[in-house]
């Protein structure tokens, strides 16, 4: 009868027409303590973080269990790009461009029912003599990374750089017994900007190029295609702070030499014989000021036409052409 329960945790509540009501047991106040830390994100059964961990692990296990060859199916297709993890390259021309150039990816994935052609056929063909696994995949997993499905079947997955450090720079330098020629990008947001500077710099024997960490373009697919594989062969550092990077190379002997259309100096009156590294900035922007402050000169590219400036990329080009024509005299 009601005013006469005996269950557990029955109380008698005044202004009420049910008289005593059964408490809760403590699970409402279970209910508001803390869970404990939320579980990072591969952990996380229906986060993209975690599908993108099983496709990675199940592109090496493929990858490692096979010489190249036929598809394979299964492995489901994730997010687009992830900073500092792995990048999806979508569409027939990208993809194929890429494995020219020979940019180090880990899994080729086809989706079910595309429609051949002789760019499918050269990118399958040529993932398998690099030994890269070739997933069969459906294709509402590719729908997933494009708009309007723009990636015509075929996607491409390109593994994080591995950045050197900026002391390597100048180690690669010392055991090569050369000056040191290096290339230190300043506001360069662009990818392939950053991949024409690379190949630059590694058709004119320099040593290097460093980026800073943030606000600056990464070593993307993008940056790999426009490279044309000089990735592979030049390292790449990150630097944490640009400014420190210079003036610890500073310390090391290093001169430091920045790009702007209004220097102290020109290039055909720079002696580029000793170490020196080269800082170029963006079109817009230029060189920020504490980099500005930091560097030894200011150089500027004689032009005889009615151009103010050059390309961020096209400038380095060319005062690395010259440097190296000094180097050789």
């Amino acid at each position: 009868m009601a005013g006469n329960s005996s269950r557990r945790g029955a109380v008698r509540k005044s202004g009420t027409k049910k008289g005593q009501v059964a408490g809760s047991g403590g699970n409402r106040r279970r209910g508001l303590e803390g869970r404990g830390a939320t579980p990072p994100a591969e952990a996380r059964t229906k986060h993209p973080a975690s599908r993108r961990a099983k496709l990675a692990d199940k592109a090496a296990q493929n990858s490692g269990g096979r010489n190249g060859g036929g598809r394979q199916s299964g492995g489901r297709v994730a997010s687009r790009k992830n900073d500092d993890g792995p990048e999806v390259v979508l569409g027939r021309n990208p993809v194929v461009e890429c494995l020219r150039a020979g940019v180090p990816a880990t899994a080729l994935w086809v989706a079910v029912g595309t429609d051949s052609d002789e760019r499918l056929k050269e990118s399958v063909q040529r993932a398998a003599d690099a030994g890269i696994s070739i997933l069969e995949v459906p294709r509402s997993d590719l729908d997933k990374l494009s708009a309007n499905g723009l990636h015509q079947g075929l996607a491409l997955q390109v593994p994080p750089y591995r950045y050197a450090h900026p002391d390597d720079l100048i180690g690669n330098a010392r055991a090569q017994q050369e000056p040191a020629l290096l290339v230190a990008l300043d506001n360069i947001t662009d990818p392939r900007n950053l991949g024409a500077v690379v190949r630059s710099v590694a058709a004119f024997g320099g040593h290097g190029v460093v980026i800073p960490q943030r606000r600056s373009a990464s070593v993307s697919a993008v940056a790999w295609r426009t490279s044309a594989g000089a990735a592979a062969r030049l390292p790449v550092a990150r630097a944490t702070n640009l400014t420190r990077t210079l003036k610890d190379w500073q310390t090391k002997g290093v001169t430091i030499v920045g790009l702007d259309a209004e220097g102290d100096t020109t290039l055909d009156n720079f002696d580029a014989s000793g170490p020196v590294a080269i800082v170029v900035g963006s079109e817009g922007k230029g060189l920020s000021r504490l980099v500005r402050e930091t560097c030894d000169s200011i150089l500027s590219i004689p032009m005889a036409g009615p151009v103010e400036s050059l390309n961020a990329s096209v400038a380095a080009g060319v005062v690395l052409a010259d440097i190296a024509r000094q180097r050789r005299l």
